[in-house]
Order: C-alpha cells, then sequence, then structure tokens
C-alpha cells in the first residue's frame, strides 16, 4: 500500500521511524517534505517558524494534497502534544479531509482526541490502529 504519512512536524522523529517500519513491512511511505531536517530541530519554536516559511515558500499545503491523492491512504501520526492525548492539528485534520474527500483510508496511530472538532473526525471514520502497523491493510 502506499502511505502517505501526516502529522506535527514535531512529532518528525517519530515519523521517521514509522516509515522505516512501514517500508519494513512492505508498503511504499511519503513522508511531509523536510521531515528529516526538522527531526535534527531543538526547539519547537524555532520548528514553527520554520515550518511555517516552508509552507508559504514551497507551497506544502497544495503540494501535499497531492501526495495524498497520489497514494492509498493516510496514517496520521497523533501523538500527546500540547497537553493534549493523540493531538490532532489544523494541519493534520485538513489533510484527513482531503483524503477523506478523496475517498482514501485515513487511519490514526492514536485513538481520536477529545477536541471539539471530534464529530468531524468520527465522521471520517478513521480506522484507529492503537499502534500497531500492522494494522494497516
Amino acid at each position: 500500500m502506499k502511505i502517505t504519512i501526516c502529522g506535527s512536524m514535531r512529532l518528525s522523529k517519530e515519523m521517521l521511524e514509522i516509515k522505516n517500519k512501514l517500508i519494513d513491512l512492505g508498503h511504499k511511505v511519503i513522508l511531509p517534505r523536510h521531515t528529516e531536517e526538522y527531526a535534527e530541530l531543538n526547539t519547537s519554536d524555532h520548528m514553527h517558524n520554520e515550518s511555517v516559511k516552508n509552507k508559504i515558500s514551497h507551497d506544502l499545503i497544495r503540494q501535499y494534497f497531492k501526495e495524498i491523492k497520489e497514494n492509498d491512504a493516510i496514517l496520521v501520526v497523533n501523538e500527546t502534544l500540547k497537553n493534549i492525548d493523540n493531538y490532532i492539528g489544523g494541519n493534520s485534520f485538513l489533510e484527513m479531509g482531503f483524503a477523506h474527500i478523496l475517498n482514501k483510508k485515513i487511519f490514526l496511530l492514536n485513538p481520536i482526541p477529545e477536541v471539539g472538532y471530534k464529530d468531524e473526525i468520527l465522521a471520517m471514520r478513521p480506522v484507529v490502529i492503537n499502534g500497531d502497523l500492522t494494522k494497516i491493510n
């Protein structure tokens, strides 16, 4: 399966690890541009500034829509961030919306977070894999 990984760039290191595990399971994997570079950054403030600059200068939102369109599924890496268990931020939520409209499978690494847009996430009917990458099929 061709899988596009989505998630906060604060989880870049985790995304890289998951990519390697998925490849070992026989999947083709696409990561957000600059994931390797973000994994090397030390502070979330610096990462946020770089992320905004890159989203604009490289038109990353439209570019990632194209990646989602060309693949079979997305996997949202939703770990605890900003004191929210299983955080799904604005960009990941947007990417889930793209995948839903395109009739792509949506996988969540962890359960759906308790957020104000939980109903919308539920309506997209994601498959929660509870950290078990072998459940992606």
